[in-house]
């Protein structure tokens, strides 16, 4: 702990800890010990010191600070016309004990940080999913929501604290960023790409690729966004691929399948049958899998209901068995993007304008699912055949976002390149290793390990 008054300018008392402690320590003891040598490079280094010595993190408690939590990105991102500011009390019910579900089993804190003068210059939150966490290899929590003005020192200062928050707690290793939540929603950073990204996926600048990277954090897995044109300029809907119409008539003419659309009027039968998929699905990538509740999937469901398209969310049976299922949402960013965050009175007026006046041109397909006794089975391509078909009585949809699919994923990659859709985008999810004698590993890695020894188990069973 060090602190100092020199000349008219007063140092705050700094605990010095984290990947700066020594220099800094060191920069400190230069800036103290000569103050005769005014030269360029060394006025440099002081302010950078200085600067560093009087910031302040502060763990958001009050309104005041939930509210600059909220508007601080809104400063930073001003007059970049590819940033949508997600909805205000979106963000704020992530962190509402209440509304979070993942609080009957985790934790979080989230800071902002304010430079000498009191501005604030950047915000984080950390968080654990106890139950995720201990199917990790090691206890692993996550960090997110990061933003910060093009400044590696407030960069690694924010990662200072999620990280010494994560330790103090037991974990070992901290991901980012992620979402306290869900994974289609905030998760990964924008490292190609940079575009008006679809409702859930993250966009950020460009200049924080360097701070994760410098910091330490390693890359865990690569999450790509396919894109795929519907309807062409000329508005002429774009054919699906021959191959894919062919398996998609050859396996609707077999005995035992059928394909239905999602309907609110029966939707805790299609809720029953999407868990009952994803969870089958959804186990054999996900390390840290856990199953997927329901309750939290009929809320996901009646929040969501002002933008759901019923004939967008499709399921396929096999002898009434569910086994695949694909959900298309259209892109809300593209209203959003009018709202600066706010849903006030006015606001729901626009947006039902907007919804109305169809401005909403963009598909995502957020997540998709199919029992992995039929997969190869061509199930993936008939329900894309009937979303085609649905296409095709909507003409003012004019694309189709497929995001995200990770690199542990060959086989989904497959199909998105086999309708023809390019991959547009791509995110990082990153991982830091808070235990530095535990070997990192990239999550295909681990997966190629468990699916061995599941094998030899197996094997060993027999």
């Amino acid at each position: 702990m060090f602190s100092s008054t020199t000349g008219s300018s007063t140092f705050i008392k700094v605990e010095f800890a984290g990947k700066q402690s020594d220099l800094l320590k060191k920069l400190y003891l230069c800036l103290i010990s000569d103050k005769k040598d005014e030269g360029s490079g060394k006025r440099r280094l002081n302010e950078s010191l200085i600067q560093f010595l009087t910031m302040q993190i502060i763990e958001v408690k009050t309104p005041e600070e939930k509210k600059e939590f909220i508007n601080f990105p809104k400063r930073l991102y001003k007059g970049d016309p590819d940033w949508v500011c997600q909805l205000d009390n979106q963000i704020e019910s992530i962190f509402d004990t209440e509304l979070n579900y993942l609080f009957k089993q985790g934790e979080a804190a989230r800071w902002i940080l304010k430079d000498d003068s009191g501005k604030t210059i950047g915000r984080i939150a950390a968080f654990i999913d106890y139950m995720r966490s201990k199917v990790n290899s090691q206890p692993t929590g996550g960090i997110g929501f990061f933003e910060v003005t093009d400044n590696k020192e407030a960069a690694f200062t924010l990662f200072d604290t999620g990280k010494k928050w994560l330790a103090d707690r037991g974990m070992e290793a901290m991901d980012g960023p992620i979402n306290f939540g869900e994974n289609d929603n905030n998760w990964g950073l924008l490292v190609e790409g940079f575009m008006q990204q679809g409702f859930g996926m993250p966009y950020n600048k460009k200049y924080y690729k360097a701070f994760f990277e410098e910091y330490g954090f390693r890359n865990y897995f690569e999450q790509y966004s396919y894109h795929r044109v519907v309807r062409g300029a000329d508005k002429k809907i774009e054919l699906f691929p021959p191959r894919i119409m062919k398996i998609a008539e050859w396996l609707s003419k077999r005995p035992g399948y059928s394909f239905r659309h999602f309907e609110f009027s029966d939707k805790d039968r299609y809720i029953k049958d999407l868990v009952e998929i994803y969870n089958s699905a959804w186990a054999v990538f996900k390390e840290d899998f856990t199953p997927l509740d329901p309750e939290f999937l009929e809320a996901t469901f009646r929040k969501a209901k002002p933008i759901i398209e019923e004939d967008l969310v499709w399921f396929a049976y096999f002898n009434d068995k569910p086994i695949a299922f694909f959900i298309l949402f259209p892109d809300m960013n593209q209203i959003l993007k009018h709202l600066n965050g706010r849903f006030h009175v006015w606001n729901m007026i626009r947006f039902v304008y907007y919804k109305l006046t169809h401005s909403m041109t963009r598909m995502r397909a957020v997540v998709g699912g199919v029992n992995p006794a039929y997969q190869n089975s061509g199930v993936e391509s008939a329900i894309f055949y009937h979303l085609y078909e649905v296409f095709k009585r909507k003409p003012w949809y004019n694309e189709l976002e497929l995001s995200w699919v990770g690199d542990f994923n060959p086989k989904m990659i497959a199909i998105y390149e086999a309708l023809g859709a390019k991959q547009a985008k791509k995110h990082i999810t990153y991982r830091f290793m808070i235990n530095d004698k535990l070997e990192f590993r990239r999550y295909k890695d681990e997966m190629a390990q468990k699916q061995k020894e599941d094998k030899e188990t197996a094997g060993q069973e027999q």
